[in-house]
């Protein structure tokens, strides 16, 4: 299972540099087409792991004024 991430930046957030360091911190790794960043779950997760995986996405970029996207397959 992976869940991929978008991310769209405003002018007035934060660097892209610093939205993809503390992105690659938790564990996201950047890839290249439809999609910025993907985490690898290394087998399958749980309805309530991808909820936390969720929030904690949330909770790490607030403030960053930047709008993520996330689809997990």
């Amino acid at each position: 299972m992976e869940t991929y991430l978008r991310v769209t930046f405003s002018s007035d957030g934060a660097r892209p540099s610093e939205v993809a360091t503390r992105l690659e911190q938790f564990g996201f790794v950047p890839t290249q087409g439809n999609y910025d960043f993907v985490y690898d779950w290394n087998g399958g997760a749980t309805r309530t792991q991808l909820i936390d995986l969720y929030d904690q996405v949330g909770h790490l970029l607030q403030g960053y004024g930047v709008l993520v996207e996330l689809e997990t397959v």
